[in-house]
């Protein structure tokens, strides 16, 4: 897994924290309408409590088996989302370790959410993950069944969908990515209007959540810039 001890976090955290509130001062908001996620994947669970002692409160896994262990040795600590794909077969387990699951992408993996959130007597808070790339290598709704697939989990009475998430390409400049933002944000202002109650767009990473909040991100999903570079 890589795991590994890392130090600085507590300056780096700060340094994020600096810039989530400069970028939602641009977009005519204050930082406390930002949350971020901070993404532990490949981080020890020395890290993650450096991480948490430093202010973390809400921390991003992107695979469910490598979460459950760290949640096991840290629970209660922080609130934890799944903020990678998700796998159906994979479903229940989610359901029991995450207060957030950002990646629903199908009617399929809604109704399996649903039979083992009803199963545990509790009710899954999610997000669309929409493919606003349309990359075929990416997980993610295409724009077109989005509206089918709220539709679909709003019949589903364990299943509550609080907003969009999207992974857009891959680009080195910030303000090439902002389009793709856009879209997301404009996509959950249709829906808004059609009567869909949508607040959270979970978008922005490292090297583009400024952007993303200036867009209207409500959560950014960041590692390196607080853990510092992963290792292999």
């Amino acid at each position: 897994m890589g795991a590994r001890v890392v130090s600085g976090i507590r300056e780096r955290l700060a340094e994020v924290r600096r810039r989530i509130d400069a970028a939602a001062g641009r977009s005519g908001r204050t930082a406390e309408a930002v949350t971020l996620v901070a993404v532990s994947k490949t981080m020890s669970v020395e890290a993650i409590r450096e991480a948490v002692a430093a202010g973390v409160t809400v921390l991003g896994e992107n695979r469910v088996q490598e979460a459950r262990d760290k949640i096991a040795a840290l629970a209660g600590v922080a609130e934890w989302h799944l903020v990678g794909h998700l796998q159906t077969n994979k479903a229940k387990l989610a359901v029991g370790l995450f207060q957030r699951i950002h990646s629903l992408d199908s009617v399929r993996l809604a109704e399996e959410l649903e039979r083992h959130a009803r199963e545990a007597g509790r009710q899954v808070r999610c997000l669309i993950q929409v493919n606003v790339g349309g990359e075929e290598q990416k997980s993610g709704a295409p724009e077109s069944g989005v509206r089918p697939l709220l539709e679909a989990a709003n019949r589903l009475p364990h299943i509550l969908v609080e907003g969009l998430m999207a992974i857009p390409p891959f680009l080195s400049d910030p303000e090439a990515i902002r389009p793709y933002f856009r879209r997301l944000r404009l996509l959950r202002d249709e829906l808004a209007r059609e009567g869909f109650s949508l607040p959270d767009l979970s978008m922005g990473m490292t090297q583009d959540f400024e952007v993303a909040i200036e867009e209207g991100a409500t959560l950014v999903r960041v590692g390196t810039a607080v853990f510092g570079p992963r290792g292999e």
